[in-house]
């Protein structure tokens, strides 16, 4: 019996849609601008964002810890013809390499208490090359309001000053808190309080 992530992806439709993160996708330009480089999707489930980001260009890898969830990614990676490095590994020890990636993307990734948060946000930095980006898009504790997607711990949603805080070393390209109506499947359904974040490692 299929427990977890493994249990939520098990179905014919993908979770959260085939398209990217609408996050992701209005910043397609800037993906294609950085064409070539290289790319990490952190906990990229089925595969939505690390897809569309090789379709922009980028070397892309993605990392998982569901098996179901990294089938399906890889499917799509096929049948977009685009390839795309997949990992099925645990978060909670994922080697961060130091200065390994041009760009990092994380989307929707809070299943993290504020502990394991803080242990992500400081192994993105660490991976991330001088001068590369993070991208980083999730919800806000009004979310809970909406019940549209995401957990219901509040400790785990984002705030504009907590991520000022997190990333208080890195320049903030964009911090943007906003609602918006979305429809990424149906684990993403409706008005939403969403949080972006854009910032780059200083040189």
């Amino acid at each position: 019996m299929k427990t977890g992530w493994d249990a939520r992806y098990d179905g014919k439709d993908y979770l959260f849609g085939t398209s990217p993160a609408a996050f992701l996708a209005a910043r397609e330009d800037l993906l294609i601008a950085n064409a070539g480089k290289s790319a990490l999707a952190v906990a990229d489930g089925e595969g939505r964002n690390s897809v569309f980001m090789a379709q922009c260009g980028l070397d892309v890898t993605s990392m998982d810890t569901s098996a179901v969830g990294l089938a399906k990614a890889r499917a799509l990676a096929a049948q977009a013809d685009v390839s795309v490095s997949f990992h099925l590994a645990d978060l909670q020890a994922w080697d961060w390499s130091e200065d390994a990636f041009d760009i990092v993307v994380a989307v929707f990734i809070q299943f993290a208490d504020p502990a394991f948060r803080t242990a992500i946000f400081e192994g993105m930095k660490k991976t991330v090359k001088p001068g590369g980006l993070i991208l980083l898009h999730g919800y806000t504790p009004k979310q809970i309001d909406y019940g549209t997607g995401g957990p219901r711990i509040a400790e785990n949603l984002y705030t504009s000053e907590l991520l000022k805080t997190a990333f208080a070393d890195f320049e903030i390209l964009d911090l943007t808190a906003y609602d918006k109506h979305i429809k990424e499947g149906s684990g993403h359904a409706g008005t939403s309080a969403l949080i972006d974040l854009v910032a780059r490692k200083p040189v």
